[in-house]
């Protein structure tokens, strides 16, 4: 009996060493790496960070995705039969890393949970519609203050009567294609994008749907006319937008849009024209390729090789950010390109409604430019005094007050 109890004791002593030796390992490898202590799970830290809004590095369960070498034989598959638990193999899928074989032979097919998703819906929703917002807001109000403080720019002199030609009529479809489809490309795009924060409260889902659906009908047949009035407009205007000596003293006097009585010279078009000119090919390209890989989903990829050329010519570190990601999931493609694509339209919007303002009701004689397409000689010697002398051979004012202009 005695030699059966003190075997008993030396067992449960040994068993109580190993059991404490084992308890200091596991406090080693928790002090290295505090995820060990919860079984590879977030940490309390982990939690009050991304509540604070910080990053988490996640890379210790983005690699805890099990051992594909240790897969039950029996069945060949990963599972809770083999080296990769349920966990593991979540992971695995929401970080791209597992394999997965689908029948669809579709690009993004073997995609089935992407991490970024929520992050994209974010910013969508929130940076991006609110500041977007409050950009072509603003741009309302400073029009409507600039029409309040300075009123329309009217000619000064008289008018004569005498009409010049001051573009063709293929000069005007081209102007009128490519503004046509801009507004309605515009007000779809805001249509989808505001929908259900503004537009499903007023109207209701039910009416909301066939305006949504009708919205991206239009928004993707008439990006075509969009992307034809571009190169149109292009190819009419390219050499009349090239900058010269004159845009300078133009730009120094603003056009003359603060002052009554000041018209500095400008050929076919001036500087401000010049810049909604090339704001409109510079913007319109970018829009129509990101445009374009949206039309065509997962065909055209424009950011991982971006992102790759930006990291090796050392752009993100001059602001002080890390390398970009050059390996993209095409759901990440496509979630980036949208928001490019809503970024640049509001730019596009914000720019065009200036446009539209001069072009309208900001100055008398504007619109029958594009609307006749003649223009008073008095308007063309005013505002584009050296266009005038080129087409009519006259000088646009009298030698003795030439100098004031």
């Amino acid at each position: 009996m005695a030699i059966i109890t003190h075997r008993l004791l030396a067992f449960i002593a040994a068993l109580m060493l190993v059991l404490l030796q084992a308890g200091a390992g596991t406090a080693q490898q928790a002090a290295a790496d505090p995820h060990a202590a919860t079984g590879g799970a977030q940490t309390l830290e982990d939690i009050l960070a991304r509540q604070r809004g910080e990053a988490v590095d996640d890379d210790f369960r983005r690699g805890a995705t099990g051992d594909p070498s240790a897969a039950a034989p029996i069945t060949g598959q990963l599972g809770t039969l083999g080296g990769v638990s349920d966990p593991e193999l979540w992971r695995a899928l929401r970080y791209g890393t597992a394999d997965v074989i689908v029948s669809s032979r579709a690009p993004a097919a073997a995609v089935v949970i992407q991490d970024s998703g929520m992050r994209w819906l974010a910013f969508r929703e929130g940076p991006l519609a609110t500041y977007g917002g409050y950009l072509l807001l603003g741009v309302l109000v400073a029009l409507l203050l600039f029409y309040l403080l300075r009123g329309r720019i009217r000619i000064d002199g008289e008018k004569t009567g005498i009409p010049i030609l001051r573009f063709s009529a293929i000069e005007r479809f081209a102007h009128w294609l490519l503004a046509g489809s801009f507004v309605l490309l515009g007000i779809t795009g805001l249509t989808l994008l505001f929908g259900r924060m503004a537009i499903i409260p007023l109207l209701g889902k039910e009416s909301y749907a066939p305006l949504a659906h009708a919205g991206k009908w239009v928004h993707n047949n008439v990006s075509w006319a969009f992307m034809l009035g571009l190169v149109l407009v292009t190819l009419f205007w390219l050499v009349h937008n090239i900058p010269n000596r004159h845009d300078l003293k133009w730009l120094a006097q603003a056009g003359g849009m603060f002052s009554k009585g000041v018209h500095p010279p400008a050929k076919k078009f001036n500087a401000g024209q010049k810049l909604i000119f090339w704001g409109v090919l510079v913007l319109g390209v970018s829009i129509s390729v990101s445009g374009l890989s949206l039309l065509f989903p997962f065909q055209i990829s424009l950011f991982a090789g971006t992102f790759e050329t930006l990291n090796n010519l050392g752009l993100p570190q001059l602001v002080g950010l890390d390398a970009l990601p050059s390996s993209l999931l095409p759901h990440q493609e496509m979630q980036l390109a949208q928001l490019w694509h809503a970024i640049v339209a509001f730019l596009f919007i914000a720019m065009i409604l200036a446009h539209i303002y001069l072009g309208s009701i900001g100055m008398e004689g504007a619109f029958d430019a594009m609307g006749s397409g003649q223009v008073d000689e008095q308007w063309a010697k005013e505002h584009h005094g050296l266009w005038y002398e080129e087409v009519t051979g006259k000088p646009a004012h009298d030698p003795t007050h030439h100098a004031a202009d």
